[in-house]
């Protein structure tokens, strides 16, 4: 298991990066939180954990041992795989997915999308006695609803429902910059719906 990784940020992407430690490019799945604060060329230190299939193993990089664990004990919820998980801490913060399962909050949880109402209700009812509220405030610098957190979550649902990520970054971009106003009320659902309506739209002229 790798618990960390220590080494050159070799490059960042919009979903993970590659980190040279001792030679190997270690390839790393992120938040737009966690990728923000890593620069290429400086040396980075990240959490991680490796999720093994039968035909993959990937690692996923955290800023905080903390954020790690909330990601580990959301993949014990029925039906939450790693990637929704990674959805969830780019839409929360650790301790925002605290306080929601402890005080059954399952409008926030459903701000992620893919965990509609009844995933939402799964996970405070399975979490129940998993997470608590630390009372403490996430590490600054690490907001998770300013930024780019909305572009994680609505890339993972538009590859999700089929589109190429080329095309799925494109939209996005062209959405972003028409709709800026849209984007600073970081309400996910909505933006997604809206971006779902461009392509549609596009669509309909012949593009894609």
């Amino acid at each position: 298991m790798i618990s960390s990784l220590s080494g050159d940020v070799q490059s960042v992407g919009l979903n993970s990066a590659v980190i040279n430690v001792g030679g190997f490019g270690m390839l790393v799945h992120a938040t737009p939180q966690t990728l923000s604060v890593l620069r290429v060329g400086e040396r980075a230190q990240v959490e991680t954990t490796m999720v093994v299939r039968e035909d993959s193993m990937t690692l996923f990089g955290f800023g905080d041992a903390g954020a790690r664990e909330v990601f580990e004990i959301l993949q014990s919820v029925s039906g939450i795989g790693p990637r929704l998980a990674l959805a969830v801490l780019a839409v929360l913060s650790p301790e925002e997915v605290r306080v929601a399962v402890a005080a059954g909050d399952t409008k926030a949880l459903t701000r992620v999308p893919g965990v509609g109402p009844k995933v939402a209700q799964r996970m405070a009812l399975e979490l129940a006695g998993k997470l608590a509220p630390t009372g403490e405030a996430d590490a600054a610098g690490t907001p998770q609803s300013d930024g780019d957190a909305w572009r994680v979550a609505v890339l993972d649902a538009l590859t999700g429902l089929g589109w190429k990520e080329k095309d799925a970054v494109k939209a996005i971009d062209a959405f972003a910059e028409d709709q800026p106003a849209l984007v600073s009320e970081g309400d996910m659902p909505r933006i997604l719906r809206a971006v779902l309506a461009d392509i549609g739209r596009d669509r309909s002229r012949g593009r894609r």
